[in-house]
C-alpha cells in the first residue's frame, strides 16, 4: 500500500487523528498513525465512563496505552474530554446534584494532573449549548448551573497551568445561531478571567454539505485571542449493499466527499490561529459512523483495507513529502 506522509515538522497546522485504544493491536493501524499523523485525540479512551467505572476508581490503563503511543513517536496530544453529558457514566447520574460539582473536580483534578505537561491541548467542556444556543441541561448543569463550565476551565488550569484548554461541539463550523451563542459566551467567559484558550469546532459533516461560512467563523474565534481547532472531522455518505452483501458507494459521493474535505481544509488553513484538523478515525473500518447513524458510514480519508480514497489526497496533498510503502501484513 502507498500513502503520502505528512512532513512539513515546523507547520503551526498539524493534520491529526483520534486513536482507538483497542485498534493499536492491529500492526498496521499502529505504524500508520504516526507516519501521517503529527497530534492524536484518543477517540475513547480519556472520557468519563472510561476513566471511572465508579466513584472511588480510577481506570487509566486504556489512556495511558494513547500517551505511550504518543511519547515513543513524539506527537502531539489533545486530550478529549473532562466535562461532558455523554459516555458518562451512570453513578454520576445517581448522585445528588449537591455533590456533582465534587465529583467534577475531583475528576479534572485527577486526570489533569496526571497527564500534566504531557498533553498541549484539552477539550474542557464538550457540547455544552442546545443547538438553539441555550444551555444544555446536563448532570453538571443541574449540579452548578451555567457556572460549572468556567468552573471547569480553571480546575483544569489549576492542573495544568501549561495546557490549552478548548470549548468544543458539534454545528459549529459556520456562522450561525449556535456558534453566535459560543462567540458570546467565549467573551463573557474571558471577560471573567476564565483561562480558556481555543474554541474547537467538530466538523462531523454529511457529503454535498461543505461549510460555507467556515473561515469567517474560526476568525472572529481567532479574533478574540483564541486558538482555533478543528477537532472531530469526518464526512459521512450513504452506504449501500450489494448482491453479495458487501458495503459499497457511490463514486461520485466520494469523489464530493474529497471535494468537501478541501473545502474544509482550505477554511481551516486561511485561519492563522487554526492549529489543527483532526480526522476522527483513521478509516472505514475503525468508525462511529455506521453504529451511530443508520445507512450511513464511508466518512474517512483511508477505506476499510486502509487503503486511500479521493479524501486522501485531499487533505494530505498540499503537506506529503514522500511515500512510504506499509506491507498488508506486518510481523
Amino acid at each position: 500500500m502507498s500513502i503520502e506522509t505528512t512532513g512539513h515538522d515546523h507547520d503551526p497546522f498539524r493534520i491529526g487523528c483520534a486513536v482507538d485504544a483497542d485498534a493499536l493491536d492491529d500492526p498496521v493501524y499502529r505504524q500508520l498513525i504516526p507516519r501521517l499523523f503529527r497530534l492524536i485525540t484518543p477517540e475513547n479512551a480519556m472520557k468519563f465512563v472510561s476513566l471511572r467505572p465508579s466513584r472511588d476508581v480510577f481506570d487509566f490503563a486504556a489512556a495511558d496505552r494513547v500517551m505511550e503511543l504518543a511519547e515513543a513517536e513524539g506527537l502531539a496530544v489533545r486530550g478529549h474530554t473532562l466535562a461532558w453529558h455523554s459516555q458518562l457514566s451512570e453513578w454520576v447520574g445517581e448522585l445528588p446534584a449537591g455533590e456533582r460539582a465534587d465529583v467534577l473536580r475531583d475528576h479534572i483534578h485527577t486526570v489533569v494532573g496526571r497527564y500534566s505537561g504531557r498533553i498541549e491541548q484539552w477539550d474542557v467542556v464538550n457540547e455544552p449549548l442546545d443547538d438553539d444556543g441555550a444551555p444544555r441541561r446536563t448532570p453538571w448543569f443541574e449540579a452548578s448551573g451555567i457556572d460549572y463550565i468556567a468552573d471547569a476551565f480553571r480546575w483544569a488550569h489549576e492542573a495544568d497551568p501549561s495546557a490549552r484548554l478548548f470549548i468544543n461541539d458539534y454545528n459549529v463550523e459556520d456562522l450561525g445561531e449556535k456558534s453566535d451563542a459560543y462567540y458570546v459566551l467565549v467573551q463573557r467567559l474571558l471577560a471573567e478571567g476564565v483561562p480558556i484558550h481555543g474554541f474547537g469546532a467538530q466538523g462531523h459533516r454529511i457529503v454535498g454539505d461543505p461549510p460555507t461560512t467556515m473561515r469567517e467563523n474560526l476568525q472572529r474565534f481567532a479574533d478574540l485571542g483564541l486558538q482555533v481547532a478543528l477537532t472531530e472531522v469526518d464526512i459521512r455518505m450513504p452506504v449501500g449493499v450489494d448482491e453479495a452483501s458487501v458495503a459499497c458507494v457511490n463514486a461520485a459521493d466520494l469523489e464530493r466527499q474529497a471535494s468537501d474535505y478541501t473545502t474544509m481544509v482550505a477554511a481551516a488553513r486561511a485561519v492563522p490561529e487554526c492549529t489543527a484538523f483532526v480526522l476522527w478515525g483513521l478509516s472505514d473500518g475503525h468508525s462511529w459512523i455506521p453504529e451511530t447513524f443508520a445507512g450511513f458510514g464511508a466518512a474517512h480519508v483511508l477505506d476499510g483495507r486502509l487503503q486511500p480514497k479521493p479524501a486522501f489526497d485531499a487533505v494530505f496533498g498540499e503537506q506529503a513529502q514522500a511515500a512510504v510503502e506499509v506491507e498488508a501484513a506486518l510481523p
